[in-house]
């Protein structure tokens, strides 16, 4: 693996809000970067390839995987759903791709965990890559699947892994919870390129966050990355900290995972 560039790419979930933002912010990591999603993705730019995908497909992911040097594994249902919805994206999704990888030479897996694997931790709990998973759901229950496939397929077949269990990353954070959890695009971008090309990771578990004041999570077992992040929440804090407090009882105040403790169940109506 180039130190610095790879040959080809892969992106999966290119079509969603992440997804559009590293479609561009990737592009110097690799020659080409192979774009897939089961959502319209419009034309190829320059330097793309456009693979549009369904992940719970077997034969369309391994011809998907086909050719890529290392994946970046955002695809599948990113919000609490029941769990058929679930099951489908992420559950036979994270198979599909790690035995494509398998199956054609994929060295190296950037997979999108999430912070819903540690949700029912309490917001006074302080966590590291150690700490026991408490999933806040079925989506939180899919990540920790998709971190124990990593796990499996580095020790049987030697494909290396950066779990990174992203916290909030959108273009701001709105609310007291993420001030704690908030990741840039431009640390989530810059943990991405560590993820790739740094040697000898095996399977590393990183919390996704930048330099916020107050964090809940310990990155100290993933220190080998190098991580620096660039960004912090600190600079939006007077404008969110105007906004009216949850209740005590709230949720989003409470637990690690916010809103995603109470959602559910699906399908009793």
């Amino acid at each position: 693996m180039n130190e610095n560039r790879l040959g080809r790419l892969l992106l999966t979930g290119a079509a969603g809000g992440l997804g559009r933002v590293l479609r561009d912010t990737l592009k110097p990591m690799a020659r080409i970067l192979r774009v897939s999603d089961v959502q319209a993705l419009g034309d190829a730019q320059a330097d793309e390839e456009v693979r549009p995908c369904d992940l719970s497909d077997k034969q369309a992911v391994d011809a998907l995987v086909q050719g890529c040097d290392a994946i970046v594994h955002l695809g599948g249902v990113s919000v609490e759903r029941p769990f058929e919805e679930i099951l489908e994206a992420n559950i036979k999704g994270v198979f599909h791709i790690y035995e494509g990888a398998r199956r054609h030479g994929a060295r190296r897996v950037i997979f999108a965990s999430s912070n819903h694997t540690v949700g029912f931790y309490r917001q006074t709990d302080r966590l590291d890559a150690r700490s026991p998973t408490r999933p806040d759901g079925y989506y939180g229950l899919s990540k920790v699947y998709g971190e124990q496939m990593a796990s499996f397929y580095h020790d049987r077949y030697g494909i290396e892994t950066v779990s990174i269990r992203i916290g909030t990353s959108v273009a701001e954070p709105t609310d007291r919870r993420m001030m704690h959890t908030w990741l840039s695009f431009r640390d989530l971008t810059e943990l991405i390129r560590r993820g790739l090309f740094t040697p000898n990771v095996g399977h590393t578990v990183v919390f996704g966050m930048s330099a916020n004041r107050e964090v809940w999570w310990d990155n100290s077992q993933a220190a080998h990355l190098g991580y620096a992040p660039a960004d912090s929440s600190e600079p939006f804090r007077q404008r969110v900290e105007a906004t009216p407090e949850p209740a005590a009882d709230d949720p989003v105040r409470i637990y690690q995972g916010g809103v995603f403790t109470a959602r559910g169940p699906f399908g009793d109506d």
